[in-house]
């Protein structure tokens, strides 16, 4: 832990101001070292107050995203992840890919505060702007083979909609559209994107990173024309204090309470419960074909089960199929008939 992290955690510690000497005293270091070291918080947006003859007192710092209110949150399974926040990034998981080349260990997050070139499914981009959403990517080494990947993504969706449901409160449960999706409200407010790189002589992984973006509050001026259809937010306006950080604790500890479980899937009953699709006709695509089918579930393999028109059973894999938007009109006019509004 560097000297500004320490002066945090004393502050954040301490009912009372500390004066710079006792906290010089204490680290072993200048007061003018402490100085800086506080000036360097007050820069990452803490309320620092600094009285003659009294010393240094934290006012408040509940809305500042950074790795130390992130650690202090996390439970025992999370407790060796070592976590970096950002200002600004390209994209979280193109940064950790490059970690994990040079010999990153395994637990490693970066979060960032933005992202300029975030990364979706399909080659397609993350919309990432400041202040709104929490974006952050974290390190794995999986054990497990290269068959097993796509566990990683699905352990990480039921965890990212508990967290949710732990932020908003639970009222309307956040749920999952297969594979990688979080929704709320019938509307996308978190994509997941694992990305691996296999051993072919093992079988294995070298490494995996794995992505997660939540949108918490709409951008300034909203949702661009191609994203205002399906794209959500988890408040209608400014976040609480702190929910980004409780956000980000959230998602971490419960992903690793999943992780160190795997390749055991003790959370796909939880996954099938939260399924968005189940019961839910859709229209998709295979390879050219446009099809159309009620869903029924998903197995234990986290594949797609649809039943057909001429009543018939298909079990598609994650990537065999692409499901059109339709449903979501489907499931927000069913929401309008329950009395519940704009879905």
């Amino acid at each position: 832990m560097n000297l500004t992290d320490q002066v945090l955690e004393a502050l954040q510690d301490s009912g009372v101001p500390l004066s710079g000497e006792e906290l010089a005293q204490r680290f072993g270091v200048s007061r003018n070292s402490v100085w800086k070291a506080v000036n360097r918080l007050k820069e990452a947006g803490y309320e620092i107050t600094a009285a003659t003859n009294r010393g240094y007192q934290l006012v408040g710092d509940s809305d500042v995203l950074s790795a130390e209110n992130i650690r202090r949150q996390l439970g025992p399974a999370a407790r060796d992840a070592a976590i970096e926040v950002r200002d600004r990034v390209t994209s979280t998981n193109t940064l950790l890919k490059e970690i994990a080349e040079q010999g990153g260990r395994e637990g490693m997050v970066i979060v960032a505060q933005e992202q300029t070139a975030g990364k979706g499914r399909l080659g397609r981009s993350f919309y990432s702007p400041k202040g709104t959403g929490l974006y952050l990517s974290i390190l794995l080494r999986p054990s497990f083979s290269a068959q097993e990947a796509l566990s990683i993504t699905t352990a990480a969706a039921v965890a990212a909609a508990e967290a949710i449901d732990s932020l908003t409160g639970g009222e309307e449960e956040a749920r999952i559209k297969w594979v990688n999706d979080v929704y709320y409200r019938a509307r996308k407010v978190c994509g997941i994107l694992t990305e691996a790189s296999i051993d072919f002589e093992t079988g294995g992984l070298h490494y995996a990173v794995l992505g997660i973006g939540v949108d918490l509050a709409e951008p300034e001026g909203g949702f661009s024309p191609e994203l205002r259809e399906v794209a959500g937010a988890l408040f209608p306006a400014a976040p609480p204090p702190g929910a980004r950080t409780k956000l980000a604790a959230q998602i971490i500890d419960r992903f690793f309470g999943y992780y160190r479980q795997l390749p055991g899937r003790g959370y796909m009953a939880e996954y099938r419960r939260r399924s968005l699709l189940t019961g839910v006709g859709i229209t998709f695509q295979q390879g050219e074909e446009l099809r159309e089918g009620i869903v029924t579930g998903v197995d234990e393999e986290a594949r797609l089960l649809v039943r057909l028109p001429d009543g018939t059973e298909k079990v598609f894999a994650a990537g065999e199929v692409q499901i059109q938007k339709d449903f979501l009109q489907r499931l927000r006019a069913e929401a309008a008939a329950r009395g519940e509004g704009d879905a």
